[in-house]
């Protein structure tokens, strides 16, 4: 009897380590397996993360000048098809992008892929973002791409009847035009339309107004845009031209020049 007993143990005992021992394998493979998830999932984030650094840091090396052509060599199509639809010129609507957006880089730009600077207004019903402007904490519109801000923009402009007079000017008159949009209220600052203008005739972007154009080579055309602190002397040090040429270049009266202005260079 205690034979069979002892015998009867030693069975549950052999049971009870064999099963143990089958279910702890199984939970150490489950745990490899997870640990193996987990660092898969890290590599994608930690490479999606340095893609995303390397970009950051090549736009920060990137002149201004580089950065504006990259911008009208990325939206310049989207501005002529909303030309052909609405009939605002090309021209007009890529000056007012890359002067409204920071040339893409603006928060407004970045977050809500706002190109244009909408405000949301009674009758937006879209995504918002708040954002200082003329006022703290002022809504803006925001955009699942920044092709859906180049069209808002189009809409704004041909619904609101201030601006109806603009459709009434010929697409190729891009002086008229930016000069409207400041008489229509579209912006307070008083040097919005030259701002336009200047850079409309730095880039030619009213080559995009029309059909076919003769292409010209500006690869080796040097712009300079004027920041904080700005001076002709300080200018013409930095690029190793006389302050005679600059304003021979731009055809500036007097010495006066004033933030955000792009000058010719050579």
């Amino acid at each position: 009897m205690r034979n069979y007993n002892f015998l009867n143990f030693s069975i549950l005992v052999f049971s009870v380590i064999f099963f143990s021992c089958g279910s702890s394998k199984k939970i150490g493979e489950r745990k490899r397996i997870s640990s193996q998830n987990i660092r898969v999932a890290d590599l994608k984030n930690n490479n999606e993360n340095l893609k995303k650094k390397s970009v950051k840091i090549n736009n920060r090396y990137l002149t201004n000048d580089q950065k504006i052509k990259n911008y009208i060599k990325k939206y310049s199509k989207i501005a002529q098809v909303e030309m052909k639809k609405y009939r605002i010129p090309a021209s007009i609507t890529l000056a007012q992008g890359i002067l409204e957006s920071g040339i893409g880089e603006g928060r407004l730009a970045v977050i809500g892929n706002n190109h244009f600077g909408i405000k949301c207004h009674k009758k937006w019903n879209g995504k918002k973002m708040y954002h200082d402007d003329d006022k703290k904490s002022e809504c803006f519109r925001v955009y699942k791409s920044p092709e859906l801000s180049y069209r808002d923009h189009s809409i704004f402009l041909s619904t609101r009847s201030r601006y109806d007079f603009l459709f009434d000017l010929k697409r190729t008159n891009y002086k008229s035009w930016a000069k409207g949009l400041k008489k229509a209220g579209y912006a307070t600052d008083p040097k919005y339309p030259k701002k336009l203008i200047s850079l409309i005739e730095r880039y030619r972007l009213d080559r995009f107004d029309k059909g076919k154009s003769k292409k010209k080579n500006f690869k080796n055309e040097i712009f300079h845009t004027v920041v904080k602190g700005d001076t002709l002397y300080s200018i013409s040090k930095k690029y190793n031209i006389s302050i005679e040429e600059i304003i021979k270049n731009n055809n500036i009266k007097g010495t006066n020049i004033s933030l955000g202005q792009i000058l010719k260079i050579q």
